[in-house]
């Protein structure tokens, strides 16, 4: 099959499924922003997700991008490094801010990876997974925790510890997807010279857009635990 046999097929699976993430992250974004305005607001949110059937379906397709673009990464990356052999270490110039950014994106998936699991740990596992199996631990407020985002941000913020390790996940990210992006698009085809560098303008804006607008989140409900 085209999408698996050949490079240039790998490269399309990739971006498609890594410009679909980007998409996610854009929206979880602006659910999570909510959260800046409105306590109330945001909880209705969590609420109306859930573990409804569309919020679930929307979790297995999510993992499943997640997973197809994680087994890409892997395979790419192998490939890449078998075809340069021992080139890699002849190369001496110190490479610019983006090249740097393509030549360690296994590094940086590697820390988005593990930055995801602690995500998981702290949220998902606590909301999602807590009603799916209506274990609520004896906590009289039941179910009503478990929609509470707002609590749950709240306790993991206060803690920083857990505010260090997303700031940095965060900064891993956000070198991620200044290459994933531009390059993404150029795999998918808009790779004359005008469109790329416009593209390369545009992975810059919204990954710093995008990041910063998770790391204000965590540095805010950060303050808020030290004025309270």
């Amino acid at each position: 099959m085209w999408l698996s046999n050949s490079s240039v097929g790998r490269k399309v699976v990739m971006s498609v499924t890594g410009l679909a993430l980007i998409l996610f992250l854009t929206f979880h974004l602006a659910m999570n922003l909510v959260a800046l305005f409105s306590y109330e607001g945001y909880n209705m949110i969590c609420e109306f997700l859930g573990a409804n059937w569309y919020a679930l379906v929307g979790t297995l397709g999510l993992a499943f991008l997640f997973i197809v673009h994680l087994i890409y990464a892997f395979w790419l990356n192998v490939q890449n490094r078998r075809a340069r052999g021992n080139v890699r270490y002849a190369v001496t110039n110190t490479p610019k801010m983006v090249e740097w950014s393509s030549r360690n994106m296994l590094v940086l998936g590697i820390i988005v990876i593990a930055g995801l699991g602690l995500h998981l740990v702290n949220f998902w596992s606590k909301m999602m997974l807590v009603e799916l199996i209506h274990d609520f631990g004896g906590h009289p407020e039941g179910i009503g925790l478990a929609t509470n985002g707002v609590y749950h941000i709240q306790q993991t913020f206060a803690n920083p510890i857990f505010v260090a390790l997303y700031l940095v996940w965060l900064g891993a990210l956000l070198f991620h997807l200044t290459h994933g992006f531009w390059s993404s698009m150029q795999s998918l085809g808009w790779n004359n010279k005008v469109w790329i560098n416009r593209w390369k303008f545009i992975s810059n804006i919204y990954a710093w857009v995008l990041c910063g607008g998770y790391a204000l989140i965590v540095i805010l409900f950060f303050i808020q635990s030290l004025c309270c």
